[in-house]
């Protein structure tokens, strides 16, 4: 259940998520499992040389079978993609048949790779019942060729030639085609489809809907016996519709039941009858390698027949492993403009019968009543999880990022020995292959749904992308947020050594140490909302990150000193050199961020094991090694032995420009900073936590421990900028990187417009560099590091990301929270100016509410009723059928917050999911009044007692109208519990209207003076 201010409530789909989690129900056995590129993945690549993008190209995807998974528009599969279900259409123009999203590959793209596609992921719900997703279909000739050429005549420098920039879309001659699927409540194995195509253009217009459902083709590569391969038939044809019949060893037999259509053309009354197709999702190997194929009928099967018209393509006994239903709307030109026309389908594994005569449209009222049924649930689950956001427009934007972070998850499947020795019913790969990747990894072996960065730029799992991913999926989905935590510290996915897995393109890379963080939190957050207290998970996730932990400091703490090293860091071209390759300079790169994600990862194990400490007493003892393993390496960042008996400073901070460099060091005599402001030097803000005075009591070893190192270790304690002695406020006792001095100068720059504020966020490199870039000449080659707003200039690391100056959600989600924290310590006593030059000065926690308000004005309707990420693209800005679509890009462009990168990148930027969350609840009256008030507000955190005590304090009735309520929106599709809820948040609102109204007046103001209005 839900709970809000500690009152519980419960939804339908509330319902469906417990009965899964306790194994009742399988409600997430099928979802939006499929890719939407397969093709051109390290998986798929049996190259000698390694290059994923030349070795499988999209050219042979429709005619090749995929080895490790499935691809499609919108697809569906069971959680072991056995099979698959996903849609393909054509509007009689172009040259392929539109079975899988199209994009550019990284050698094609002038800034890497690229999707070339206009699809939004609308709804979307835990379990599942629910699905919406927008695709928007051309009616023209799709200009492959053309994006292809007009991209390759543009450099880094240039923005990149998207669908949209080919006009295709002038004068609206476009479908749009959104395709819905919904569960039977009484069957989680019955699932209802819907596919509603509207013409938006000037004249009618042909569209073929073709709606696909095949098996993963797991038979042909010598591990099963080929006489059990599946099967899909057709049972029953007849002027109403027709049946399928699947059959696997894994489900048993299942059924398609595909109804009529209604014709779009008044002048015929006739529907549009569905033509079977049949084929194998079998490899053509005549047409690709000149081969003889296994079967005659193949992949690309339905291609040939529809688009190339090619007799004796599909299969005439209406049998095989692939198959689709063909519908045709062409009488009299095609749909109508203005009209629709609307394809509705049945997945069950109970045998239907064809709709009888006569019956087609009660079929039809039967599915639609299903799936509104769904839809208002829907409505009714999200409207709890966040009843109190201000208005419509974040509402909506906050429903699309988690829905579109439903829809990203993805069946991924990797097993290495398969892939690096090859399989026995083909060729083996090139001797050559061994050495190219990943070869230190031979324990893999991946079968499960994980969650996807975009699953059409990045197919695969990203570790530290999943750690964020985790925090806003925790708000509608906690167990699928902790299993995902969960996989990557179990033994087939951590390495022996307890390295956790990157990506595919190279597993041993290295990225942020921040699964710790995002366990807890994940842990919390349950907590908080749904009145969990799931300590196995956090023990059980804590235990394997020891060994983790443990790998840091061996391997990247090359001489002990507590000074790391960890290479890129997910921060691809952030530096002066690529830091996942021997330095040209020689020597030895020490990092200010390394160094701090340490820090930061020994803080948030010190806050587990003391949380665990309330329920297992003796976790106080690795609390107290993690305390003092956090005060070496603070001490570390500013001290360092130059000869036993004299003490050299030689730090990572700049005192003269008050901020954090990386070090390259050749011993320790010959050290020198780069000094490159950039988020390097920010992340040292991260490591930051208090110890609550009834902490200290409650854990009387721990706190011996801690009182014997302040008072027996006075080199460090005395001269340590954690600052061990002092008190905060409410006696807290602060652990932290930066003094308050180095915080105050750090923050300076921080929130200075002309350095690090932008008018959407917080950039990834100073505008500073914009005039003063910072140049080292190595070898004779020049290496710069410049301010570059927007897309990547250079080439490092593919160049489809840019750390040079960019917003990104995941690390200015982290200064927001490290600012919270700081606030608990100095409370109101500490200020900074805001921004630089105003003269107004705002406490941190503030400070981050007002980062909070930039990030979102990213993608909320400015006075002028533009969304910043558009880019000034007037059509989705005004258009209707465009402006209230939303699409979450990976980075956002620094001066003007257009959306860069991936397109489709719900994984860290959904975090926007849970910052409208928390501002929405930042009101100023709101503000925490007391020390355990202020750790819940921001952090989640209870101080004391623990949770099974609390549960008999009374509970906190705190609660506001919904934006609905206010604004007098029909709630009459809400269940009982909807209405219930609303009730009960109205009874309680009249003095908060005001509040309010001012929160709603907010997003109609310039930004300016909202934030001057909005201070705590």
């Amino acid at each position: 259940m839900v709970l809000h201010f500690g009152t519980e409530y419960d939804t339908a789909e509330e319902q469906r998520l417990r009965q899964d989690t306790n194994k009742e129900r399988y409600w997430k056995r099928w979802g939006p499992y499929l890719s939407e590129r397969q093709w051109a993945t390290v998986r798929e690549d049996y190259s000698g040389n390694g290059d994923a993008w030349s070795d499988f190209p999209h050219e042979q995807a429709r005619s090749r079978t995929y080895r490790w998974g499935e691809d499609g528009i919108a697809g569906v599969s069971d959680n072991h993609q056995i099979m698959c279900i996903a849609f393909a259409f054509w509007n009689g123009e172009d040259e392929i048949l539109k079975e899988r999203m199209y994009g550019l590959t990284g050698h094609q793209g002038n800034h890497g790779e690229d999707v070339k596609e206009l699809y939004y992921y609308l709804d979307n719900t835990p379990t599942h019942s629910y699905m919406k997703m927008l695709y928007k279909y051309p009616q023209k000739k799709y200009p492959y060729q053309e994006l292809i050429d007009k991209t390759a005549e543009r450099s880094r420098l240039e923005p990149e030639f998207e669908l949209i920039d080919t006009g295709l879309f002038d004068e609206d001659r476009y479908f749009d085609i959104y395709i819905e699927m919904a569960k039977n409540p009484e069957n989680e194995e019955e699932l209802y489809f819907r596919v509603t195509a509207h013409n938006r253009g000037p004249d009618p217009a042909p569209l073929h809907i073709i709606p696909h459902v095949w098996f993963r083709n797991t038979w042909s590569w010598g591990y099963e016996d080929r006489t059990e391969v599946p099967s899909i038939k057709l049972i029953d044809q007849q002027f109403t519709g027709m049946v399928y019949e699947t059959h696997c060893n894994k489900h048993g037999y299942r059924y398609f039941r595909f109804d009529t259509s209604p014709n779009t053309t008044d002048d015929i009354e006739e529907d549009v009858a569905p033509v079977p197709l049949f084929t194998n999702n079998e490899t053509n190997r005549e047409k690709l390698f000149k081969q003889e194929s296994d079967t005659p009928y193949t992949k690309d099967a339905f291609h040939r027949h529809i688009v190339d018209k090619e007799k004796g393509a599909i299969n005439p006994e209406n049998t095989g492993t692939k198959a689709a239903a063909w519908y045709s709307f062409v009488n009299d030109g095609g749909i109508p403009p203005g009209e629709s026309a609307v394809v509705r389908f049945v997945f069950t594994n109970e045998k239907p019968i064809c709709t009888e005569p006569g019956m087609e449209e009660v079929a039809d009222a039967q599915t639609d009543e299903m799936i509104d049924e769904r839809f208002n649930e829907a409505e009714e689950f999200y409207y709890h999880i966040s009843p109190i956001i201000p208005n419509d427009d974040l509402r909506n934007i906050q429903r699309q990022a988690l829905s579109g972070m439903l829809w990203t998850k993805q069946f991924y499947h990797f097993v290495w020995e398969e892939w690096a020795h090859g399989d026995p019913a083909n060729p083996a790969p090139p001797e050559e292959r061994s050495g190219i990747r990943n070869a230190h990894w031979k324990h893999l072996y991946l079968d499960d749904i994980l969650s996807m960065p975009d699953k059409w730029e990045y197919p695969f799992f990203a570790a530290w992308d999943t750690a964020f991913h985790t925090i806003p999926l925790a708000m509608v989905d906690p167990e699928f947020a902790k299993k995902q935590l969960d996989l990557f510290t179990r033994e087939w996915y951590m390495h022996p050594n307890g390295q956790i897995p990157a990506y595919e393109w190279n597993f041993s890379d290295v990225n942020p140490p921040v699964h710790a963080w995002a366990a807890f939190r994940v842990y919390k957050i349950e907590r908080k909302m749904y009145g969990k207290t799931d300590v196995d998970f956090l023990e059980r996730v804590f235990q394997k990150l020891l060994l983790n932990f443990t790998w840091w400091v061996n391997r990247k703490d090359a001489e002990g000193k507590n000074v790391f090293e960890g290479g890129f860091l997910g921060l691809d071209n952030i530096g002066v050199f690529n830091r996942s390759e021997p330095l040209p300079t020689g020597g030895t790169l020490e990092q200010a961020d390394s160094t701090g994600w340490m820090a930061f990862y020994c803080l948030q194990m010190l806050n587990i094991s003391l949380e665990l400490a309330n329920h297992r007493k003796s976790y106080e003892d690795i609390a107290s090694k993690f305390f003092e393993h956090f005060l070496f390496i603070a001490d570390a960042m500013t001290f360092r032995t130059g000869t036993k008996n004299q003490i050299m400073e030689s730090s990572l901070w700049n005192e003269e420009d008050g901020f954090y460099y990386d070090c390259i060091s050749w011993g320790e005599k010959n050290r020198i900073q780069l000094p490159v402001r950039s988020l390097v030097g920010l992340i040292p803000l991260y490591a930051v936590s208090t110890l609550e005075p009834e902490q200290l009591a409650r854990f009387s070893s721990f706190n011996k421990r801690v009182q014997w190192f302040v008072n027996n270790r006075r080199k460090i304690s005395s001269r340590n900028i954690a600052s061990m002695e002092d008190r905060g406020k409410s006696e807290r006792m602060l652990l932290a990187l930066v003094s308050k001095e180095r915080l105050v100068r750090v923050l300076q720059r921080l929130f200075d417009e002309d350095e690090f504020l932008s008018e959407f966020g917080i950039r990834s490199l100073s505008k500073y560099h914009e005039k003063n870039p910072y140049v080292w000449d190595a070898n004779g080659d020049k290496h710069v590091v410049d301010y570059v707003p927007g897309d990547s200039n250079s080439g490092m690391f593919g160049g489809n990301s840019n750390w040079r100056g960019p917003i990104w959600f995941p690390t200015t989600f982290l200064i927001i929270e490290s600012l919270q924290r700081f606030y608990l310590y100095y409370g109101d006593n500490l200020t900074i100016e805001y921004p630089k030059g105003s003269g107004e000065q705002k406490t941190l926690a503030s400070l981050a509410n007002m980062i909070q308000s930039r990030l979102i004005s990213i993608f909320a309707k400015n006075e002028k009723g533009q969304r910043a990420y558009n880019g000034g693209n007037e059509k989705c800005n005004s258009d209707p059928n465009f402006s209230e679509n939303i699409q979450f890009n990976e980075f956002f462009h620094a001066d003007e917050g257009r959306g860069l990168g991936a397109s489709h990148q719900l994984g860290w930027t959904g975090l926007i999911g849970k910052i409208i969350y928390d501002f929405s609840i930042s009101l100023p009256q709101n503000a925490p009044r007391s020390k355990q008030k202020a750790a819940e507000f921001f952090f989640d955190d209870i101080l004391y007692p623990p949770a099974e005590e609390r549960k008999s304090r009374p509970l906190n009735h705190f609660r506001r109208r919904s934006s609905s309520a206010r604004s007098g929106i029909s709630l009459l599709n809400r269940t009982e519990s909807s209405n219930k809820l609303r009730e009960d948040l109205e009874k309680e609102a009249e003095y908060r209207e005001k509040i309010i109204e001012a929160l709603d007046n907010f997003y109609l103001r310039s930004k300016d003076d909202a934030e001057e209005s909005y201070d705590l």
